[in-house]
């Protein structure tokens, strides 16, 4: 299908990169544009492969009927000039993910992981699971790992452990799952899609091509999950940590089909959040035979993903934690709800417009908020509105400082940005990175 065409990619970062150096083994024409300047290294190695490398913030220009192929970034919104075009010229618009299944073995097993929160550290798991029970598995998708780079590592009989966000499935049409879960259903990333109703059936896409021999894990207690997958084909099977459901909460343990797995006690994660991502890795890793001593073995040992409500330091007897993923309000409630220490709230980043009137809730034990980034002043007004302490400064490193300034044995810092990280950074890890550092730096 990738083969002996001409094609343009529009976007570099990981999965550019990836999904041109599995095209150009396809003798392919490929042209890769982007606005800013990319790795040295990895341009060179493209152009020894063959590939155009062109810097430049109108791509559209470079397009025109003798394209065949437009292999969109995640991150481009669908009205893009360049995308625009392309529909308009006929022009096929994937992503990355959706090339590289066209070249996987057949014979893989795809679990498919989506949600609005939730989904990396539940794909996590269940990679770990897996791969502590011995079975041939591979992490890959929107955790970072495109799944280009994965292609010829998988062989006949290996399990691909994706996760898939809202982004990758606007463009994907052949890609299809054995196994898909959907973690749960919230209004978020309004900025990308048109409107709530257009992300819920970009969610739905997770389930594509399925029928009754494929399994869809879903969330019993989402009305939102619920109400999308009525219609779907595949074979149904329900977590839930509200109300009762094939994998549920019962007696302080995880019971799965009348069975108790795991206790609750012997959970390394803490938060009914991170049960029922538990959950999910439960029904998933059944499905391949894995014993209750492997699962209990993982999840009796495994802290959380990185900048997930990660633990950084205590000192001074202050707690530190990296919550830099969380890039919309309902994140960042999971992980508010998480802590019930006196707490310093760092907020801000990238301005999408989008309101923080949803924290109010949840902030019961936070006694002040430090707000950074394009969203600083928006964050101000709010926090002034609602009568809650709120400083001010420019950037992460800033309010880093500030709220150790502030922090009182006891207390909580916790970097949980609720905004995108694009302002002020390539992406939330780099966000995440610098707040460690500044913590550490401080402590020293």
């Amino acid at each position: 299908m990738y083969e002996n065409k001409k094609i343009l990619v529009l976007g570099m970062a990981r999965s550019g990169y990836e999904v041109c150096k599995l095209l150009a083994k396809h003798n392919n024409d490929i042209t890769i544009t982007d606005m800013k300047e990319q790795d040295e290294k990895q341009v060179e190695e493209l152009k020894s492969l063959g590939v155009k490398y062109i810097v430049t913030d109108e791509p559209e220009k470079l397009l025109d009927e003798t394209f065949e192929v437009l292999v969109k970034n995640p991150g481009i919104r669908r009205d893009h000039k360049c995308v625009l075009k392309a529909r308009a010229l006929g022009i096929n618009v994937v992503n990355e993910v959706e090339v590289a299944y066209s070249f996987l073995n057949k014979d893989v097993k795809i679990i498919a992981i989506t949600g609005s929160n939730g989904k990396t550290t539940t794909t996590t798991m269940i990679y770990n699971i897996l791969k502590k029970a011995g079975l041939k598995v591979h992490l890959g998708g929107n955790i970072g790992y495109p799944v280009s780079s994965l292609v010829e590592k998988t062989k006949k009989g290996d399990i691909l452990c994706l996760e898939i966000s809202d982004h990758q499935l606007v463009d994907m049409y052949e890609f299809k799952s054995d196994i898909s879960i959907l973690t749960n259903l919230y209004e978020v990333h309004l900025d990308f899609h048109e409107n709530y109703g257009v992300y819920k059936n970009m969610k739905k896409k997770i389930f594509n091509g399925h029928t009754s021999k494929n399994i869809a894990f879903l969330n019993k207690g989402n009305t939102d999950v619920l109400n999308l997958t009525e219609d779907i084909k595949s074979s149904k099977v329900y977590f839930s940590s509200k109300v009762d459901a094939d994998c549920m909460i019962k007696n302080d343990a995880i019971w799965y089909k009348g069975e108790e797995i795991i206790s609750l006690y012997d959970v390394m994660l803490k938060g009914m959040h991170n049960y029922e991502n538990i959950m999910c890795t439960i029904m998933a890793v059944k499905e391949f035979g894995v014993s209750n001593d492997v699962i209990y073995d993982v999840l009796n040992n495994f802290g959380g993903v990185e900048h997930r409500i990660e633990y950084v330091d205590t000192y001074n007897d202050v707690d530190f934690y990296n919550d830099a993923k969380s890039t919309n309000v309902d994140s960042t409630i999971i992980a508010l709800d998480s802590f019930k220490t006196p707490t310093i709230l760092l907020l801000g980043g990238l301005d999408r417009g989008h309101s923080f009137k949803p924290l109010e809730e949840h902030l019961d034990n936070v006694k002040l908020i430090v707000a950074y980034g394009e969203t600083k002043d928006r964050i101000k007004s709010w926090a002034d509105s609602i009568n809650k302490e709120c400083f001010v400064v420019d950037t992460l490193k800033e309010a880093t400082k500030r709220a150790i300034k502030n922090a009182e044995p006891k207390d909580t810092v916790l970097l949980s940005p609720a905004c995108a990280s694009w302002d002020q950074y390539k992406n939330f890890e780099e966000r995440g990175e610098e707040f460690k550092k500044e913590v550490f730096k401080n402590k020293n």
